[in-house]
């Protein structure tokens, strides 16, 4: 009986023990399923939430694309002003979207950075400049004469365009010299200035009654080409000073911080210090340096020529020999110490026989002589004298410079075969037939420059960049006056310019000077006690100036 109450119970509990393992796998799945459905209802709340805010993702994505562009930029800017200001950029990060751009912005700042240096640099490549752009160029100083603007900028181009050529046929092309003929004050010598300072090429302008024929007391033509070399020599100096502007500039840096600190100091000192010289707080401290060395002086037997005086030029050789060597020290402001420091430092990283090499080479390929008043040293041909040392004789020693001759120089032997002359006169009291026959073959482009008409002058007084109106009153704004000067003032002027480059005498433009000054003289005398005044010239005031003197028969105050 007992037995069987045992199995009875292990019966009982078998059945409630499966009970409980049905309740446990059915409480199991009850929750498994609650677990589901929790996870299945946030997973559509968080795909319902990121689909109603991807709206909003996405614009914040595309605010952030046009971001970048932007921080590119900035940081193009940030890099291009350290450079310019010579301080050291932070060294970019690695990787990441901030790498990208800062690789972005050195490549943005160094072309911003060349743009700065071109523009600072001055006189622009001849292979840069195309006709059109010469003759804007000097449209933007030069009124009228589109002729001689044409001419000229078709000869600085045809420089370049024979470089193109194969070596063989190059040296067969030779330069069209040029004569330019107009009356005085038309802008010839103008033009020749301005192009001397647009084109990046030896330029020389020189006025040939400063020349004698050989034998006579005087210069010799030949002073010309070496004076042209010493041109080149400068422009070829001023390009590699360019070219190595930033190792100059640390180097120099460095020079001056040793005079401030000490050649022993802290690197904390030297950094302090290096701060407040960049942002030129220092400028006006005196310092010490030691004396740059000067450059050797000039070999005295090749570049003395017919009546000079020897005595003189080895008297300031050797003044130059014993006004200091090296060791000397000169105490000096730390603005004129950079400039010192800066020559003498570029002195040791160029030497004297590669400059000189590529200043031959500048002026035979790229050398321009401009030669003026050249109807000066033309006689008449129904006046016929004695012997004139500056007159026909100087003719036929420029037969041979402008046919292409070699011309011996310090520096080395200079070749003319491929320098370009331009020659200018007014040809009043001769014409340019009376030249020598063989100088007007070696001139075969003729240009003719116009006399100035009224329009011509009121547009002199108004359309240069720097006319003669607005130097007047940038002049009278010193004195703290505004001076103002109205268009009918200004139309009156050209009018009264015009007439007496008719009835006395035609200068030209020069007129405008003569007329000017008469009107402002007054105002000029009284300026310093007009301090805080306002001038105004009308055509009445032009009138009361010059109205009374037009009337008169002698009209010598207006001859200069």
């Amino acid at each position: 009986g007992e037995d069987e109450t045992l199995k009875n119970d292990a019966k009982n509990d078998a059945e409630t023990g499966k009970e409980s393992c049905d309740a446990s796998k059915v409480n199991e799945e009850n929750s498994n399923d609650s677990t589901e459905s929790k996870t299945t209802t946030a997973a559509e709340a968080l795909s319902s939430e990121s689909g109603n805010t991807a709206p909003t993702a996405a614009v914040e994505t595309t605010e952030a694309k046009e971001k970048v562009p932007a921080a590119v930029e900035t940081t193009a800017t940030a890099r291009a002003t350290a450079a310019g200001s010579g301080e050291s950029a932070a060294p970019p990060p690695p990787g990441g979207e901030s790498g990208g751009t800062t690789k972005a912005g050195v490549s943005s700042g160094g072309a911003e950075g060349g743009n700065g240096e071109e523009d600072a640099s001055g006189p622009r490549n001849l292979s840069e400049l195309t006709p059109r752009e010469i003759v804007a160029e000097l449209d933007r100083f030069i009124v009228g004469q589109p002729d001689a603007k044409r001419a000229m900028a078709i000869a600085l181009r045809n420089r370049w365009r024979r470089k193109q050529l194969p070596e063989k046929l190059r040296d067969e092309v030779m330069p069209k010299n040029m004569l330019m003929i107009g009356p005085t004050g038309v802008g010839k010598t103008e033009i020749a200035r301005r192009l001397a300072k647009l084109v990046d090429a030896p330029f020389i302008k020189v006025e040939a009654t400063k020349f004698t024929e050989v034998g006579f007391h005087g210069r010799d033509v030949d002073q010309i080409i070496r004076d042209l070399l010493e041109n080149a020599v400068t422009l070829v100096k001023q390009r590699h000073r360019r070219a190595m502007k930033a190792q100059l500039r640390k180097t120099v840096e460095e020079r001056l911080l040793d005079e401030l600190t000490g050649l022993h100091s802290r690197e904390a000192t030297r950094d302090s210090f290096r701060a407040l010289l960049r942002a030129g707080e220092l400028e006006d401290r005196e310092i010490e340096i030691d004396e740059p060395a000067r450059s050797k002086p000039s070999v005295l037997v090749q570049d003395i020529g017919p009546g000079q005086d020897v005595l003189s030029r080895l008297d300031k050789m050797l003044t130059v020999q014993r006004s200091g060597g090296s060791g000397a020290k000169r105490r000096m402001t730390v603005k004129d110490a950079r400039t010192a420091l800066e020559e003498s430092e570029a002195e040791k990283l160029m030497t004297d026989d590669a400059v000189a090499k590529q200043a031959v080479e500048a002026a035979e390929q790229d050398g321009i002589v401009f030669i003026d008043e050249i109807d000066k040293i033309c006689t008449p041909s129904n006046y016929r004298h004695g012997a004139d040392a500056s007159s026909e004789g100087v003719q036929r020693d420029l037969l041979p410079l402008i046919e292409g001759s070699t011309v011996s120089t310090k520096r080395g032997n200079v070749n003319t075969d491929h320098i370009l002359f331009v020659a200018s006169g007014a040809f009043h009291q001769c014409k340019p037939s009376d030249l020598m026959a063989e100088l007007q073959g070696r001139l075969p482009i003729r240009v003719e420059l116009k006399g100035l008409s009224e329009a011509d002058l009121y547009k002199i007084l108004t359309v240069p960049e720097a006319n003669l109106v607005k130097q007047h009153v940038e002049l009278m704004r010193t004195e703290g006056v505004t001076l103002v000067i109205t268009d009918a003032a200004l139309r009156e002027i050209a009018a009264v310019a015009a007439e007496i480059n008719m009835s006395v005498e035609n200068i030209g433009a020069r007129r405008l000077h003569t007329v000017l000054e008469r009107i402002m003289e007054e105002t000029s005398f009284a300026g310093p006690d007009l301090n805080g005044q306002t001038i105004t010239i009308d055509a009445v005031d032009v009138k009361g100036s010059l109205g009374d003197m037009l009337l008169k028969t002698d009209l010598s105050k207006y001859v200069l």
